[in-house]
């Protein structure tokens, strides 16, 4: 018989009602594909007033390594990996080490699957993979970086546009001195690296990925970096990045549309998820189709 200990470890691996559905149909999920799964989601949406507490971070972090690792774990890593993302994005630090951490463990078989939203750090992600599968409701975004909230391309666009009227027109200086002058030292510089290493990150996934062995790979990747890259292209970096937007500019975008089973359980562990992150304290969900699970909380007031 089990002592004690045995059973609250049992139990607490059981889970939740929610936790047992959502690894009932991630598990068939993987089934379906014949693939490793792993969903990679954050609560922004359903807790988004939280942002700023203590604990909650739904923005992609270095500890997030720690939950791939967890579920990376064990798995057969010959049939390869199912991202499924749901995030705002987060740290260009971070994304680096995990992109490059899940495409050693598959020898670069990564597919992403964006049920809903992937953006910023989670576009470049999904940019590393070997294809995205999107539906027509889902959505990628500009992956342009910030800077303490700010968009780095503005920022630049900003200081080039003050020096040219400046040099133009120099009774012009006294307003571009009160705009410049609010800017904290060496900001400039950061963001002009900020950009150089965003830019030359994703296109390196692209061209060692999505198109590797193709011809001019390069080329290509800096086309579709030079369009989703662009502060000046996108407008704004919360813009919606269709599957048809996606493909446009020459991503290998697979249509969830396609495969009505698929899409079925797709959409099933996508709101299975997101029913979690809506009903539970989970802010981040990391878990695989074996029921692997790595979870951030937030604290609920007694």
């Amino acid at each position: 018989m089990p002592s004690w200990s045995a059973l609250v470890e049992e139990v607490n691996a059981a889970g939740t009602t929610y936790d047992l559905t959502r690894r009932k149909y991630l598990a068939e999920l993987s089934e379906h594909t014949g693939r490793n799964t792993i969903v990679y989601y954050s609560g922004w949406l359903q807790r988004g007033h939280l942002l700023g507490q203590s604990g909650v971070d739904f923005s992609v972090t270095d500890l997030d390594k720690d939950g791939l690792m967890a579920t990376v774990h064990q798995l057969d890593r010959n049939l390869g990996l199912d991202l499924v993302l749901h995030t705002p994005g987060g740290d260009t630090a971070a994304t680096e080490s995990l992109v490059h951490y899940l495409r050693q463990m598959f020898d670069g078989d990564v597919r992403a699957i964006v049920p809903h939203l992937a953006l910023s750090a989670g576009t470049m992600i999904a940019l590393s993979c070997r294809e995205i599968v999107m539906g027509k409701h889902s959505s990628l975004g500009p992956i342009d970086p910030q800077i303490g909230g700010m968009p780095a391309h503005a920022v630049v666009e900003e200081w080039t546009r003050a020096h040219a009227e400046t040099k133009a027109d120099p009774t012009r200086m006294p307003f571009w001195q009160l705009v410049i002058s609010k800017y904290p030292p060496g900001l400039i510089g950061a963001c002009e690296k900020a950009i150089e290493w965003s830019e030359e990150m994703a296109c390196e996934w692209l061209a060692t990925g999505m198109f590797k062995d193709e011809p001019e790979a390069t080329e290509k990747a800096k086309a579709v970096i030079d369009e989703i890259g662009s502060h000046a292209a996108t407008k704004a970096h919360n813009r919606h990045i269709s599957a048809a937007k996606a493909e446009s500019m020459g991503l290998k975008v697979v249509a969830l549309e396609d495969d009505q089973v698929l899409q079925e359980a797709v959409l099933t562990v996508h709101h299975a998820c997101m029913l979690t992150m809506s009903d539970t304290p989970i802010v981040k969900l990391i878990e695989n189709q074996n029921g692997i699970a790595y979870a951030q909380q937030f604290s609920v007031a007694g």
